[in-house]
């Protein structure tokens, strides 16, 4: 996490700054917006701007609108002052802090901001078989291709990569080439020079260049205007980037992960995305699968949004019910898990009770999602989850040996009988399994032949 501290304030912010590194920030320093504004353009980027609220946070809002340098902005002051508060946010701060600092607070805003709620939360074997091959070849330098239905979470998994580089103590940059206009996107990446356009009133460091020493992310880039991608593709092949308006090529040295929601293939068969960029981006292909695909990420994934919100909004933690769960797994959650995450934010809000019940967990317009789901939902992920609850209790008061028994002979049972196979699916071995079932055999237990099952056989 970098943080560019803007501003003294009767040494307050120094005090800021140290609670800040105490956290694992990086932390720059300037005395003025200017400065502030210089330090942003020359590359030294940031993901959080503090600054003194006796300064002119209007003119560094419109700096950094000016220049497109998207940050936000936190406004300090060493008093509760309503107006200076009222003040820095209609100039544009995201949020208003008094200082003295406290500790808890810093972490907050820290927290609001870094990537550390990024963390990776996989259980699906589906999405598990993708991480562990991310993790694989992360510490490469082979450019990566993260494809996807959008909300998959394919910036989460490139940032994954990135802490398992060998970069990962140097900058991460993420560039949305959907967000960006085409006219400005160049100079976002590569920079320019001043004067090299109307508005270009200094040199500004693209994100390339920000990027040296680390990974740079070009999230959609299936949105990138083709004459555009011609120079992407020098940059990437030779290391270099030319800034607009530049007379020299500067070398650079990165590592480049990029997104799609889109076919790429299909794309450069309709000639909207060059070929000889889809081969130099996509030397290794992350394919994320849809959320509907992941059934048991869903009820994971649900209940850690369930205690960040409730933490976030000063609740109490709340569990999901059952028919919650049931619910939530029939859903086909066409958003992936932005929308999950979203609709648990929402349902955390709505809950009134210890639980989160059907009625909390609503579509963004309000209405209920349980009248189409609850009581239709006889798909596999549906059956997942409630096979999964049935087996969490039938487990409770149990003892281990019990259970372990249990598992063994059902796996059996789904195996028709064959030792070799039920022993890979349990993850023992063949001998381990044997010596098992003789126990079993000894202690009157009935154990299906190979070919045949339990119920099969009439046990």
């Amino acid at each position: 996490m970098r943080l560019l501290i803007v501003g003294t304030l009767q040494g307050q912010l120094s005090a800021a700054t140290k609670i800040a590194m105490d956290r694992g920030a990086k932390v720059m320093q300037a005395m003025s917006v200017n400065q502030g504004l210089e330090t942003l353009r020359s590359g030294r980027g940031a993901d959080l701007v503090m600054v003194d609220v006796n300064l002119d946070i209007g003119q560094l809002i419109e700096g950094l609108s000016n220049e497109h340098i998207h940050v936000p902005v936190i406004a300090c002051g060493t008093e509760a002052d309503a107006h200076a508060a009222v003040a820095a946010i209609r100039a544009g701060a995201k949020e208003y802090v008094s200082l003295p600092p406290d500790p808890e607070i810093i972490a907050a805003v820290l927290a609001a901001v870094s990537d550390d709620d990024s963390a990776l939360i996989v259980r699906d074997a589906a999405m598990a078989s993708v991480v562990q091959l991310a993790e694989q070849v992360a510490p490469s330098e082979a450019s990566i291709l993260i494809t996807g239905e959008s909300g998959t979470g394919k910036e989460v998994l490139a940032r994954h990569v990135h802490k398992k580089s060998t970069r990962a103590s140097k900058p991460f940059i993420s560039v949305n080439c959907a967000a960006i206009p085409e006219n400005l996107l160049e100079s976002e990446l590569f920079g320019h020079e001043k004067g090299a356009f109307t508005g270009a009133i200094a040199r500004r460091i693209g994100k390339f260049e920000e990027a040296d020493g680390g990974t740079l992310l070009l999230d959609e880039i299936s949105e990138m205007d083709v004459r555009l991608q011609a120079k992407l593709l020098r940059a990437i092949q030779e290391r270099v980037v030319d800034r607009v308006g530049g007379t020299k090529p500067v070398k650079v040295n990165i590592r480049i992960i990029a997104t799609s929601n889109r076919n790429l293939a299909e794309e450069v068969q309709n000639g909207t995305f060059r070929e000889d960029l889809l081969y130099r981006l996509n030397v290794v292909n992350l394919n994320i699968p849809a959320l509907r695909d992941r059934p048991e990420d869903i009820i994971t994934l649900a209940n850690h949004f369930v205690r960040k919100y409730a933490k976030a909004n000063g609740l109490p933690p709340r569990t999901i019910s059952l028919d919650a769960k049931r619910q939530l797994s029939a859903g086909r959650w066409s958003g992936n898990v932005r929308e999950l995450e979203n609709t648990m934010h929402r349902a955390i809000l709505l809950a009134m009770g210890d639980e989160i019940g059907p009625e909390a967990i609503r579509s963004p317009d309000g209405s209920r999602l349980d009248d189409v789901m609850i009581g239709t939902a006889t798909g596999p992920a549906a059956q997942v989850v409630l096979t999964a609850e049935a087996v969490t209790r039938s487990m409770v008061g149990r003892t281990v040996a019990a259970v372990e028994q249990e598992l063994i002979l059902d796996t059996l049972d789904h195996c028709l009988g064959n030792r070799t196979h039920a022993a890979n699916i349990l993850g023992i071995s063949i001998r381990t399994l044997r010596n098992k079932l003789k126990i079993y055999a000894d202690d009157g237990a009935s154990i299906p032949a190979p070919g045949e099952s339990r119920m099969a056989a009439g046990f």
